[in-house]
């Protein structure tokens, strides 16, 4: 993408990209170019005090069909997959962390080695353990267990920062965070619109051109709507 994008970028050009984007390789590339990149990784909105609201969400069930092959396994046992340490967000002050369901564990003590690992620990409160509606999914034991614990590992001593790691502080800074919001503004909101809001799930026609010519049609409406809401008849 970046190469095919060579010809409309200048020098100043930042790239702003989503989640699907996001790997240490595609991040150490870009260093190695020197563009100026804000890549979202998939624990950012977690992370974002402004999205604190989407928390309650987390408890409705997923509205994407894992097809994973350990979803598969896990769907066919009549099990639901157990949350990983990976599926917890660490603030980047390493003052918390988030759980999936949206809530704080707080820092136990100071940093850590275990198994010759540097890590941090976290632990979550009774009050928004005890009564989450998700503990049999969190915690092993719920039965006896009344709080979840997570620990970060940072490598070994000596660990060099990743690319990823320096991303998400990125990502996290004022500039990072206004960077991401500009991405609202993308033809992703127009596709929703005409999925959604126009019901064109499918086309109903068939050949390139026809095809191309009922896509264009649901743009033009959507292109007179915008105008409309805007009051350009006026």
């Amino acid at each position: 993408m970046i190469d095919a994008s060579s010809v409309q970028r200048k020098e100043h050009t930042a790239i702003c990209a989503d989640a699907g984007y996001h790997s240490e390789k595609n991040l150490a590339e870009l260093d190695r170019r020197n563009i100026p990149a804000w890549v979202c990784d998939n624990g950012y909105r977690q992370r974002d005090p402004r999205y604190a609201e989407q928390a309650k969400h987390k408890a409705k069930p997923d509205a994407l069909w894992d097809k994973s092959e350990k979803a598969k396994r896990a769907r066919a046992a009549g099990k639901t997959q157990p949350y990983a340490n990976t599926d917890f967000t660490e603030a980047p002050d390493r003052g918390h962390c988030l759980c999936p369901a949206g809530k704080r564990l707080y820092r136990n003590g100071g940093e850590c080695t275990i198994n010759g690992y540097a890590a941090t620990k976290y632990t979550g409160a009774a009050r928004d353990c005890v009564p989450c509606d998700q503990r049999t999914r969190c915690l092993r034991t719920p039965e006896t267990t009344k709080v979840r614990q997570v620990a970060f590992f940072r490598g070994k001593p000596g660990h060099t920062e990743s690319h990823t790691e320096r991303m998400k502080r990125r990502i996290d800074s004022m500039e990072g965070k206004r960077m991401i919001a500009a991405r609202f503004a993308t033809v992703e909101p127009v596709f929703g619109n005409l999925r959604h809001n126009k019901r064109l799930t499918r086309f109903t026609l068939r050949g390139r051109e026809k095809v191309d010519g009922q896509w264009k049609l649901y743009c033009l409406v959507h292109n007179i709507e915008k105008l409309g809401h805007h009051e350009y008849a006026n």
